[in-house]
C-alpha cells in the first residue's frame, strides 16, 4: 500500500495525460462550444474562459500548469523600528 501521495501517483504530482481522461479546455484558434449550454460567446482571462451565458469556466489550454507553471513565493520582511509601531494605522 502507498504510504503517501506521490508513491500512488508513481512519483508525480499530476498524473501522465493518458491516465487522467478527459479533460474540457479552452482552445485558441477553435470554435469552442459552451459544455453547459452550447454557445459560443466566451470572457476570456488570464487562466480562464468563462461562458458569456450560462457562466460556465474552463481552463484556458495554453494556461500555466498548477504544479510546472508558475511560483508563488512568500516573503517575511523585516519591521523597521520599534516592533509597537509595525501595526499602528
Amino acid at each position: 500500500m502507498a504510504t503517501n501521495i506521490l508513491e500512488a501517483r508513481g512519483g508525480r504530482l499530476i498524473p501522465e495525460a493518458s491516465q487522467r481522461g478527459y479533460h474540457i479546455v479552452y482552445r485558441d484558434q477553435e470554435v469552442n462550444h459552451c459544455p453547459g449550454c452550447g454557445r459560443t460567446h466566451w470572457y476570456i482571462g488570464r487562466t480562464m474562459a468563462e461562458c458569456a451565458f450560462c457562466t460556465t469556466a474552463l481552463p484556458l489550454e495554453n494556461a500555466a500548469r498548477v504544479a510546472g507553471g508558475q511560483t508563488v513565493r512568500t516573503i517575511q520582511r523585516r519591521i523597521h523600528g520599534p516592533p509597537e509601531h509595525a501595526f499602528a494605522a
